[in-house]
């Protein structure tokens, strides 16, 4: 008997998404096959899978011991998220190499399916760092007599999801900054910087509208910029390794003596980055949007905001929200309330006069019932407050009550 060859031996996942690209989350199902596709017949001892998902962080330092004597520090760490195990064919024991509880596999492709939950917990986003990662897979291993075992991984992708519609990620983030620029025993003016923007929380693919406002009052030509910086943050044994990488920027006007620029609103378009990383012990990813002044000569003035990039885009109601607050937040730069409030509607819009009359007529019975409160409450129920008027009808009364507040005032 000829023993058949295997022709292609993998993994496939049955995708929750239309774009067919196999992403999860924790609580979700992982579900798919293995291919198998041979020529003639084999005989297959086990077909066993085996999911793996954990946080791994690894980095080296030199070390000095001596005056001629150094070393290499080596700082390892890591968390695992999953672990699951499972046989699709055959027995747990595979070494031996007997012809008993064997498997014949016919020529042709087969698929076995599998499926494992992911564990009910705070996952860590799937993330390739420069001293760490986040991974997840599944390996299946063909065990066969009298062969090495065939192998073949193919990795998934974890979202540990993130919702921008918090209170928390949807508040502004705002600072003012200043700085005086000195030589030997000349001062020039300061340079002043102030920046918001409209929330916390985006998702890649929004723009962040930036508002600030710069004024150069010392006697260098000045550039403002806007930078978005990832930072990754590694820890092991005690230690910790930092990775700051430019993500996106802008640059404005260079800026003369004297002379003051105004964003309002300016964009700056996040692009597709992994999100935050928050909930892993030994791995950071966080944002932050860096608005700065260039000064040739000097240590630039910035302002740092905090930003958290998730993966739940903004619901229509906190655009709304976020918009508004970002036009009432704006006064810093010169805009005010509303020169008049609009009047409320008249009385006789709301409470007809059948109604009012109705209300008057109260039974004798009822009024001994309740008294004569009762009756008070009812007759002035359907009463129409004062006619609205922004002139103060008693401006007298005003003005004596306000001599009396001053002079009791001790301030004054």
């Amino acid at each position: 008997m000829v023993l058949g060859k295997v022709k292609s031996f993998t993994v496939s996942y049955d995708c929750l998404n239309d774009s067919n690209v196999p992403v999860f989350s924790s609580g979700d199902c992982v579900s798919g096959r293995v291919i198998i596709e041979v020529t003639g017949e084999i005989r297959v001892k086990s077909l066993k899978i085996h999911a793996k998902g954990f946080a791994k962080v690894r980095w080296t330092e030199s070390r000095n011991a001596g005056s001629n004597t150094a070393y290499t520090q080596n700082y390892t760490e890591e968390v695992e998220y999953l672990n699951h195990k499972d046989i699709l064919i055959g027995h747990e024991r595979d070494d031996d190499n007997s012809e008993e509880g064997l498997t014949t596999i016919h020529s042709g492709r087969h698929e076995y399916a599998f499926s494992l939950e992911l564990p009910q917990i705070p996952l860590a986003t799937s993330f390739e760092g420069k001293h760490g990662s986040v991974r997840y897979w599944v390996k299946a291993e063909l065990h066969r007599p009298w062969l090495l075992p065939m192998k073949t991984k193919k990795e998934f992708t974890v979202f540990e999801h993130i919702d921008i519609n918090t209170p928390l990620l949807l508040s502004p983030q705002a600072g003012t900054k200043d700085k005086t620029l000195c030589c030997w025993f000349c001062t020039s003016g300061p340079i002043s910087l102030s920046a918001k923007i409209e929330r916390k929380g985006y998702t890649p693919g929004e723009s962040i509208q930036i508002f600030a406002e710069i004024e150069n009052c010392s006697s260098r030509m000045v550039v403002p910029k806007a930078a978005i910086y990832q930072t990754q943050t590694f820890y092991a044994k005690g230690k910790m390794k930092e990775v700051k990488q430019l993500v996106a920027n802008l640059r404005g006007e260079s800026l003369s003596s004297g002379k003051t620029e105004t964003w309002s609103g300016k964009m700056l378009k996040i692009p597709p980055v992994s999100p935050s990383i928050l909930d892993c012990n030994i791995i950071r990813v966080e944002y932050s949007l860096m608005v700065y002044v260039d000064i040739p000569g000097a240590i630039n003035l910035s302002l740092n905001l905090p930003l958290v990039i998730g993966t739940i885009p903004l619901h229509s109601f906190g655009s709304r929200t976020s918009s508004v607050s970002s036009q009432c937040s704006m006064s810093w730069l010169g805009m005010g309330l509303p020169e008049r409030p609009e009047a409320p509607p008249s009385y006789a819009e709301i409470v007809t006069e059948e109604q009012r009359q109705s209300s008057l007529d109260v039974p004798a019975a009822r009024q001994e019932l309740d008294g004569p409160l009762f009756a008070y409450i009812h007759e002035f129920r359907f009463q129409p407050p004062p006619l609205y008027s922004e002139i103060d009808p008693n401006p007298e009364h005003a003005r004596r009550t306000e001599e009396r507040r001053l002079d009791a005032c001790p301030s004054r």
